[in-house]
């Protein structure tokens, strides 16, 4: 072993993290199966690439960029190291974490590098190995039902990130998602759309604001060029904030809880109804909407959506606006770290 989407608390009643009497929770419990299944299949030297322990820097550098582009390259065991049995296992572990709206999104855009290896292929040659296996898999501390780890599924355009608190809580954040192509032209896949709700009710929300409305939520006539947060190892707030809540009619403000949806259903269904819950409890009126580009498909578009704990961010503007970048990420919960904090202060008392 080498050293070097916001708090999903899934107990029933109040339990202190530091107890050890509970039983796990079943998230916990399954992601800890999958990961222990996936980790005895190994053979000793793929288990020393895809093993860290908890505390391991590795576990704060997260990426959606190609591999290639990363100095020293990306944590984990890659899948085009694993056998059949292994990338099946791995898979399981993937699943273990996400919803079937989620996994099939993230089947999708591991399907796409296939595909732009084609179309770059064609336009003569690209930089960079589009394969859609070239995913790896890190797994920080060691898994189980009622302990205290973290598990990442990571390639590009994709970086799901799991930590796991005493069982009792499961925090799934950093979570990126991309798409290139945004919109499958060709072919057996035409008119895939891996991403396609969220430009779709990005669009609707900000097209339905009147011009006053515009005039607090758009911030620019140009959008940025990706997302601002970046693969940062924090996430800060960002300014402007755009149109709160409050200020939305009835309809708008379906529209953004729709599109928070979206986001938070990447993951399991208990996970995302904790986190949902938690944006309830802190108040829909403390979120914010903000929009930058153009309005229209295939003009370049950005939008961003906070709250009092989290940034949904999301651009459209490489490649003509046919390249997506969205991701969900908590202020202060990112790899868990208040609740790791807690924990480990418990720990040491």
């Amino acid at each position: 072993m080498k050293f070097s989407f916001a708090k999903k608390f899934l107990v029933i009643g109040a339990i202190a993290l530091a107890g050890n009497t509970v039983a796990a929770d079943k998230a916990a419990s399954e992601m800890a199966a999958a990961a222990n299944k996936f980790l005895a299949s190994l053979d000793a030297k793929q288990k020393d690439k895809a093993t860290y322990d908890l505390k391991a820097e590795d576990r704060f550098k997260w990426h959606f960029i190609p591999t290639e582009m990363i100095k020293g390259g990306r944590a984990g065991l890659p899948m085009t190291e694993m056998n059949k049995a292994q990338k099946a296992l791995a898979r399981k572990l993937l699943q273990s974490g996400m919803s079937k709206k989620g996994f099939r999104k993230s089947s999708q855009i591991m399907m796409l590098e296939g595909l732009l290896r084609d179309i770059e292929k064609a336009a003569g040659g690209g930089r960079f190995d589009r394969n859609p296996i070239w995913y790896f898999v890190s797994i920080f501390g060691k898994p189980s039902a009622d302990g205290t780890w973290a598990w990442r599924f990571e390639g590009h355009h994709l970086s799901l990130a799991f930590t796991i608190i005493n069982g009792k809580a499961v925090v799934s954040t950093p979570s990126f998602m991309g798409s290139n192509p945004a919109e499958v032209k060709d072919g057996k896949n035409k008119g895939l759309r891996a991403l396609g709700m969220e430009e779709d009710l990005g669009r609707k929300l900000v097209k339905s604001l009147n011009d006053e409305q515009k005039k607090t939520a758009v911030f620019s006539v140009k959008a940025p060029r990706d997302i601002l947060s970046g693969a940062n190892r924090d996430a800060e707030r960002l300014s402007p904030a755009g149109i709160g809540f409050g200020k939305l009619n009835k309809a708008q403000k379906g529209s953004l809880q729709a599109l928070v949806r979206e986001y938070v259903n990447r993951v399991r269904p208990d996970l995302a109804k904790a986190d949902l819950e938690a944006i309830k409890k802190a108040g829909w009126n403390k979120v914010s909407f903000a929009w930058a580009g153009g309005f229209e498909s295939g003009e370049g578009h950005y939008y961003r959506i906070q709250g009092p704990s989290f940034l949904l961010e999301y651009a459209n503007t490489q490649n003509n606006a046919a390249h997506v970048h969205a991701t969900w990420r908590e202020f202060k919960g990112d790899y868990g770290a208040d609740l790791l904090a807690k924990h480990f202060a418990e720990s040491h008392k």
